[in-house]
C-alpha cells in the first residue's frame, strides 16, 4: 500500500438504521476500491464488515468495522457503524475519529428511528455528511416518499438531490446525475455502467434540478454568487467548491442513488465523497501521536487496538507514551485496516487509521504519544447505560473467571458497564438495552464457556427519619478480669433546616450545648451531623470517636432493610463511664445500639431513587408510553414535540425501571428511545414501605 498524506485521507462514517444496507454498501465500495475483487453478502455471511461469528448469526452490524477503499489516488477510510440504539456506542466512537459521513436511507422506508439516533449523534458532533438512497431497487422503493420524509426531518431547504432514478423497484438500473449531466445506465449487478446522455424526456427534470443545485451550491461563496448572478450558471467544479462548503457547515445534504446490492451508483458515491469532503485537520510536522477508538480481541492476534493518527507519522519500533499514565508502548508492527483484512505498512501519517497488537496497557480511548510532547486528546463520552440487571456465575466457582471475563468484554465495548455494588453485594451489568445485554450473555456463554445468571438487581433504597426521638443504651460485659462498660445516650432528628439545640427530653423542655461537633458527607450522599453536648465529664471527649463511629457502622446496614442511613443529626447529651471497664469497643457497641433503638422510634421513612426519564416516541404511541408511565409510578411533567414525535418528560422510581427498554419498544413497535439519568432520592408511598419491611424481616428470618 502507498503512503497517503493528510490531503488524499477522507474519513467516514456510514450512519443509518438497521436493515438500510450499510454493510452491503462498504461491501461495494471495497469492491469499487480494489480491496476486495469479490462481494460478499451479508445473508451469505461473508462481508468484509460483518466478520464477527455474532454478527453473522444476527446478520446486522454489532461492532463499528474499520475499513479502507483505495480510489482515484484517494484513501478512504470507513467506519461501518452498527444502526441498533443497543449498540449506538461504536458509533459514537466513529464520531470521534470521523471527519464525515455518509447516511444511508432505505429507499422503502424513509427516515426511521435508527437514523434519528444517528442524527442526533451527528449533529452532537457536527459530522457534515451525504445522503445515499439505498436500496431502489426494492419493491417498496419510493423516491418521492423518501425525499419528503429527509426534507421533514433535516429541512426542506437543505436537502438538495444530486441524482434522481429513472425508475424504481426492480427495473432500477440506472440514474441522472444533475452535476454531471449524464445518464449513467448499468448493465449487470456489479457496476459495469455506461454513460449516456440524458433521454430526452428527462431533460427538463434534469436541467431543473440543476438550476435548483447551482443556486444552492451559490450561496455559500460569495464570488460564486457574483458569477451566478453574471452568467446564471456555473462550471461542475465550481459547483462542487460551492457544495463542499455547504455540506462542511452543515448547511445542505446532497443525495445521491445508489443499490448497493448491485453495485447501482457506488462508483459516483465514491467519487463525489473524494471530491467534497474534507481532508482531516492534522498536522504532519507535529510529534508523532494517535488516539485508540476501539479495542478487539481476534481469535488469531489477540488484542487489537484501533487508531487514528492525530499529528505527525506513526511508525513501529517507536516508544509511545500514555499521557496520563506515563505507561510506555513500542509498537512492533502497524496495519492498515479492512475488517479482518490486516496488511502491515511501514508508517501511517497524520489522519489515517490503522490497527497494532498486543500493546500492554493501551486500551481504547487513550492517547498515545511521543514520551514529552504533552499531547492529550479528550476522551469519547459515551450514552449513559438504560439498561440494567444483576449477574451471577451459576458456579461459584467460576466467580473470579467471570469478572476477568466482564472486564475483557467492556474493554472491547465501553458501553458494557461493570460494577460491584458493595451496598447491594451484586455485580451489577449495565448496557443500552436488553438485547445488547443479551450479546454478552451470548459472549460469556460462547467464547469464555461461562454459564451465567441474569436476573432483577436490587434497589439502592436509603433510609432516613422524620422526627425527634431519643434512646439510651448500656453496655456492660464482665467475664472475669477487666470488663467493658460504657453507656450513651443520645437524641436523633432529620439534618434539614438550621440547627436547633432545645428539645424536649424525659418530657423536660433542655437546652443542649454543644461542645464539639462533625458533619460527616456520607459516600453514598447525604450527611450524618454529631455533635458532643455532654456536660460534667459524663463522657471523656476521648470517647466521642468511638460513640460516631458505632453510629456510622449501624448507618451502613440501616435498621429498616439494611440499606444505608442519611441525613441524620445526632446529638450525645449524656452517659456514664467506668473508671476501669470503658474501653473503646464499650462506646462503639453503645453508640450503635442507641442509635439504631432511637432510629426506630423517630418516624423512619425508607427513600427512594428516582430517575429523569426522557422518551421520544411517534404521536401515535403517545398515550400508550403515558398510561405505563403511570403504572410506573412515573410523575409526568413537560411534553414537547420534535418534527412528528413527541417528547415526554417524567420521573419514575428506579425500582419500576427494570426492562423498561424492552417495554417500550413493545409498546411503540421499537420507534421510541429514551433517556433516564439519575435526580434524587424521595420517600416510598406507604403501601411501597409496608411490602419492603415485609420482605427484609423474611429475609432475614430466611438467613437465620
Amino acid at each position: 500500500m502507498k503512503e497517503y498524506s493528510k490531503n488524499d485521507i477522507r474519513n467516514v462514517v456510514l450512519l443509518g438504521a438497521t436493515k438500510s444496507g450499510k454493510t452491503t454498501l462498504s461491501e461495494a465500495m471495497l469492491f469499487e476500491g480494489k480491496v476486495i475483487d469479490r462481494r460478499g453478502t451479508v445473508e451469505d455471511k461473508n462481508t468484509v464488515s460483518d466478520n464477527d461469528e455474532l454478527e453473522k448469526l444476527n446478520q446486522r452490524s454489532i461492532y463499528a468495522t474499520p475499513l479502507y477503499a483505495e480510489f482515484m489516488n484517494k484513501k478512504i477510510n470507513i467506519i461501518d457503524a452498527p444502526g441498533a440504539d443497543d449498540f449506538i456506542g461504536g458509533a459514537v466512537s466513529a464520531f470521534k475519529v470521523c471527519e464525515n459521513g455518509i447516511l444511508v436511507i432505505n429507499a422503502q422506508q424513509g427516515v426511521e428511528v435508527g437514523t434519528r439516533g444517528h442524527l442526533r449523534f451527528a449533529e452532537k458532533y457536527n459530522i457534515p455528511f451525504v445522503i445515499a438512497v439505498n436500496q431502489l431497487d426494492g419493491d417498496k422503493a419510493d423516491w418521492d416518499m423518501t425525499l419528503a420524509s429527509l426534507k421533514e426531518e433535516l429541512g426542506k431547504s437543505k436537502i438538495i438531490p444530486i441524482q434522481f432514478p429513472t425508475a424504481t423497484g426492480a427495473g432500477f438500473d440506472g440514474f441522472v446525475d444533475v452535476l454531471t449531466m449524464k445518464y449513467y445506465h448499468f448493465k449487470d449487478n456489479n457496476g459495469t455502467r455506461e454513460d449516456l446522455e440524458i433521454p430526452a424526456d428527462l431533460q427538463d427534470q434534469a436541467e431543473l434540478a440543476r438550476q435548483e443545485l447551482i443556486e444552492k451550491a451559490a450561496e455559500f461563496d460569495d464570488s460564486l454568487m457574483e458569477k451566478f448572478f453574471e452568467s446564471g450558471t456555473l462550471t461542475e467544479d465550481e459547483i462542487r467548491a460551492g457544495l463542499a462548503k455547504g455540506i462542511d457547515t452543515r448547511e445542505v445534504f446532497p443525495v445521491l442513488c445508489v443499490s448497493a446490492k448491485k453495485d447501482i451508483g457506488v462508483k459516483r458515491l465514491l467519487e463525489f465523497t473524494k471530491n467534497v469532503s474534507v481532508a482531516p485537520s492534522c498536522d504532519e510536522s507535529k510529534p508523532a501521536s494517535l488516539f485508540i477508538y476501539k479495542n478487539d480481541i481476534e481469535q488469531h492476534l489477540g488484542e487489537v487496538s484501533y487508531f487514528k493518527v492525530m499529528s505527525g507519522i506513526v511508525t513501529p519500533g517507536v516508544d509511545y507514551e500514555d499521557p496520563v499514565t506515563s505507561n510506555k508502548e513500542r509498537f512492533s508492527a502497524i496495519y492498515a485496516v479492512a475488517g479482518a483484512k490486516k496488511e502491515s505498512v511501514q508508517c501511517l501519517k497524520a489522519g489515517d487509521f490503522g490497527c497494532v497488537v498486543k500493546l500492554k496497557n493501551g486500551k481504547s480511548n487513550v492517547t498515545l504519544t511521543v514520551p514529552g510532547s504533552g499531547i492529550s486528546y479528550d476522551k469519547i463520552v459515551y450514552p449513559a447505560p438504560k439498561y440494567r440487571c444483576a449477574i451471577k456465575a451459576k458456579v461459584q466457582q467460576d466467580d473470579q473467571k467471570l469478572g476477568e471475563a466482564l472486564k475483557k468484554i467492556s474493554s472491547q465495548d465501553p458501553t458494557v458497564v461493570v460494577e460491584y455494588s458493595k451496598e447491594l453485594r451484586q455485580t451489577i451489568l449495565s448496557g443500552n438495552g436488553e438485547q445488547h445485554i443479551n450479546i454478552v450473555k451470548w459472549r460469556l456463554n460462547n467464547e469464555f464457556n461461562l454459564d451465567v445468571e441474569l436476573f432483577a438487581p436490587k434497589v439502592p433504597y436509603r433510609e432516613t427519619i422524620t422526627k425527634v426521638a431519643t434512646a439510651q443504651y448500656r453496655h456492660k460485659k464482665q467475664s472475669g478480669g477487666a470488663g467493658q462498660f460504657g453507656e450513651v445516650h443520645l437524641l436523633v432528628c432529620p439534618a434539614e433546616g438550621e440547627l436547633k439545640t432545645k428539645f424536649m427530653i424525659d418530657g423536660k423542655e433542655t437546652q443542649l450545648n454543644v461542645k464539639t461537633s462533625d458533619v460527616s458527607e456520607l459516600e453514598w450522599g447525604g450527611k450524618l451531623e454529631f455533635y458532643n453536648c455532654v456536660v460534667g465529664g459524663a463522657i471523656d471527649l476521648g470517647f466521642m470517636p468511638a460513640i460516631l463511629k458505632g453510629i456510622k457502622e449501624r448507618m451502613v446496614e440501616g435498621p429498616l432493610t439494611g440499606s444505608y442511613a442519611r441525613d441524620i443529626r445526632v446529638f450525645v447529651y449524656d452517659g456514664k463511664m467506668h473508671p476501669v471497664d470503658s474501653k473503646e469497643i464499650a462506646f462503639i457497641i453503645a453508640g450503635r445500639n442507641a442509635f439504631k433503638e432511637a432510629f426506630r422510634n423517630a418516624g423512619p421513612k425508607i427513600l427512594e431513587p428516582i430517575y429523569n426519564v426522557e422518551i421520544m416516541t411517534p404521536a401515535e404511541y403517545q398515550g400508550a408510553v403515558m398510561s405505563d408511565l403511570q403504572n410506573r409510578r412515573g410523575i409526568l411533567g413537560d411534553l414537547g414535540a420534535d418534527k412528528g414525535f413527541s417528547i415526554l418528560k417524567a420521573r419514575v422510581p428506579l425500582a419500576e425501571l427494570y426492562r423498561y427498554s424492552t417495554v417500550l419498544s413493545s409498546l411503540t413497535s421499537g420507534s421510541a428511545t429514551f433517556t433516564m439519568d439519575f435526580a434524587d432520592y424521595q420517600p416510598v408511598p406507604g403501601d411501597v414501605q409496608t411490602k419492603l419491611l415485609a420482605e427484609y424481616a423474611a429475609s432475614e428470618k430466611d438467613e437465620d
